[in-house]
């Protein structure tokens, strides 16, 4: 499809904006053969894999990305043969997120269901999801212009929010307009967009493995000095007793984090309590990313804050409760002046060794402890328990030079992996861009 002398005209709607002038726009009914709710079945007898029993395909083993059905989905279920034959998946089928969702990613999202990533299995699908089984239009086509119309923010139009969860409206959806052009150009699209795409994607693994291998490398880095020292092989070594730690320089001890500083618990506050930036920031975990502190969705409290509930620079910001528990502990250096209290699910250790500690509550040490902070219903991190863990000490000086040495470490690990990222947002960016232009008819193929 070569845009050369091409003549254009408004497809009339809003999203889609001009269209080859021989394209059609049409409603998404008119593309399929039919369409339906998924199943959610029985649980499993005994936990055993029955003849009754089929795989079943959750939101959760959508990969939204790559807009496919990951082949580790593992979930299976117990079924009627009426509720196979009416909720069996097909090849080409498209999967839509119907109920869930949130405020940063609203429900609608899909994927397309190809079987011979299955085999010979028969795949039906939960009663949160839709399937729209595609017809007189190029599946894949399809699924890309299914993808522009969720990426330009439509699926706002379709769906009602209650008690915070979001239900499409699959009557409505229906009748809203994707972009039509030719079988022949529908084919030729998805093609194109099909080789981009999975070039794009490889980048994209290439540059998130890169990040992972920098993040692992930088918490052993951590690891090894805070626990060794910087000159490990010019030193002799005693056993700490402690096997995270393993062993350590013979001059070096082995002390607990309550000798060294107090850990406080956040604030509690209530809806009532909100403000506008007028109050006072309240810092939460999803203000402690890779160790740093971020300002994103912040929340304000007009409430009474007691001073010892004020934070303070070199002051270590510490998770200290979450629904996940590989978020326990995650923490960041308060390194500049705000204004700010911490929140009830979050804790503040204030210490004469600030620095220091930062890096050993970087290492491996909450890995190793994360067991004694999880119960059967709650992931805590208590003030008595974190102020009990044990960890190694080095004179002042060591301690300080550590702490120097990995400042200038971590800055280049941290500034590489800064720069992958932004790699990766320009990526996405490119590949959104991609699918609008290509499904509108807006770039040459």
């Amino acid at each position: 499809m070569s845009k050369q002398n091409m003549e254009f005209k408004d497809s009339g709607i809003p999203w889609i904006g001009q269209i080859p002038k021989h394209w059609e726009v049409t409603k998404i009914k008119y593309c399929l053969k039919e369409n339906f709710s998924g199943c959610w079945g029985d649980d499993l007898e005994n936990e055993q894999i029955s003849q009754n029993s089929r795989l079943c395909i959750r939101v959760a083993d959508f990969d939204f990305d790559k807009q496919k059905v990951k082949q580790t989905a593992d979930t299976f279920r117990n079924y009627t043969k009426s509720q196979i034959l009416s909720t069996k998946l097909q090849d080409g089928d498209l999967i839509i997120e119907k109920s869930g969702g949130g405020d940063k990613m609203p429900v609608g999202r899909s994927v397309v269901f190809e079987q011979n990533l299955f085999g010979a299995k028969e795949v039906l699908f939960a009663n949160f999801c839709q399937c729209f089984r595609p017809l007189n239009i190029n599946n894949k086509f399809f699924a890309h212009a299914m993808k522009a119309f969720y990426q330009n923010n439509n699926m706002r139009f379709f769906f009602n929010q209650t008690t915070g969860i979001q239900n499409l409206s699959i009557f409505n959806i229906l009748n809203a307009f994707l972009p039509y052009p030719p079988l022949n150009e529908q084919k030729e699209i998805a093609e194109f967009l099909d080789k981009k795409c999975e070039i794009i994607d490889k980048r994209l693994s290439n540059l998130e493995r890169k990040i992972k291998s920098l993040k692992e490398y930088k918490k052993s880095l951590i690891s090894e000095c805070v626990t060794k020292g910087l000159n490990p092989k010019n030193r002799e070594f005693k056993d700490s007793g402690i096997p995270w730690i393993g062993q350590i320089p013979k001059h070096w001890e082995i002390s607990k984090i309550k000798y060294h500083g107090t850990a406080r618990n956040g604030l509690t506050y209530s809806p009532s309590d909100l403000t506008d930036e007028s109050g006072i920031l309240v810092l939460r975990s999803s203000n402690v990313q890779n160790s740093k502190l971020v300002f994103h969705d912040n929340v304000y409290v007009s409430c009474s804050v007691k001073n010892n509930l004020m934070v303070k620079n070199n002051d270590i910001l510490i998770c200290s409760r979450n629904g996940s528990r590989n978020l326990i502990g995650k923490n960041a250096l308060i390194d500049i002046d705000i204004k700010a209290t911490f929140g009830a699910f979050m804790l503040i250790y204030r210490s004469k060794i600030s620095k220091f500690m930062f890096y050993v509550l970087n290492s491996n040490i909450f890995s190793y402890h994360l067991s004694n902070f999880v119960t059967s219903t709650i992931n805590q991190l208590t003030n008595s328990n974190f102020e009990n863990i044990k960890f190694p000490l080095p004179p002042l000086n060591e301690q300080k030079e550590i702490a120097e040495f990995l400042d200038k470490k971590c800055e280049k690990i941290d500034r590489l992996n800064e720069n992958y990222t932004k790699q990766i947002t320009a990526l996405k960016e490119y590949k959104k861009s991609l699918i609008y232009e290509c499904v509108t008819g807006k770039k040459e193929i």
